[in-house]
């Protein structure tokens, strides 16, 4: 499988998206600059976390205008998969590729941390090799992390099976706790109409390699896999 890492001014996340996909999983992963226009051969796209443009204005708001975000809209339309990290699911929020916004901890604080991660449905591309019931303890690092949306936009989340992940405390409770900045219904992570791009704050790149504290981030990257090859061919763009 060939996979697309975005890089943008102040991503820092990238490099680790890499090696998790490549060194540690076996997979082709290459870095495409926010400068370019096409994202070439790529089976699934990974946007990175990070600081793109320094955070300015609001987390994400500026690469969202980056030449290459116009590859991935064309991307997601096709039906390719993409994934937001952090930075990068603030990014997809930014573009209108996922709902809602991520704003402020709760705390004012940057948090960094292990979570653990309750997986709310197993029907996604990015979910699917999850076993039910188990807890994914993954990090998380960031300081604009509450996920907020509107009450529509919650109850439609939730009624279209939408909601990928909540925060939840050691023992699986969804409390509000166990959130580590506040998110609305202690979401963590989310995907579009489409199930095809998702994103989530926590970092499973970061959690790929026992060495790391947990490799329960390679779950995530593994349900990525398993859906590119349940396909009858990846989308060019």
């Amino acid at each position: 499988m060939n996979f697309a890492v975005l890089q943008f001014p102040a991503s820092n996340c990238d490099q680790d998206a890499v090696h998790a996909l490549g060194a540690v999983l076996g997979h082709a992963a290459r870095y495409v600059w926010h400068k370019e226009t096409s994202l070439g051969d790529a089976d699934a796209v990974i946007v990175p976390g990070g600081f793109s443009y320094g955070d300015y204005l609001r987390t994400g708001a500026i690469a969202r205008f980056s030449p290459v975000m116009q590859a991935v809209q064309a991307f997601a339309a096709q039906g390719g998969l993409v994934l937001g990290i952090c930075n990068g699911f603030q990014i997809l929020c930014e573009a209108g590729l996922l709902p809602g916004a991520l704003i402020r901890n709760r705390s004012l604080q940057f948090r960094c941390e292990h979570v653990h991660l309750k997986t709310v449905t197993t029907d996604s591309p990015f979910t699917n090799q999850v076993p039910p019931d188990k807890l994914l303890r993954i990090p998380v690092a960031h300081g604009e992390g509450c996920y907020f949306a509107d009450e529509a936009t919650l109850a439609e989340l939730a009624a279209q099976d939408r909601i990928l992940w909540q925060y939840a405390n050691a023992r699986g409770e969804v409390t509000e706790s166990a959130s580590p900045n506040g998110s609305l219904r202690n979401i963590a992570g989310l995907c579009n109409p489409g199930r095809n791009v998702a994103g989530l704050m926590p970092h499973p790149e970061r959690a790929c390699e026992a060495i790391l504290g947990s490799a329960d981030g390679r779950l995530i990257f593994e349900s990525l896999v398993h859906a590119l090859r349940s396909r009858p061919c990846a989308p060019a763009a």
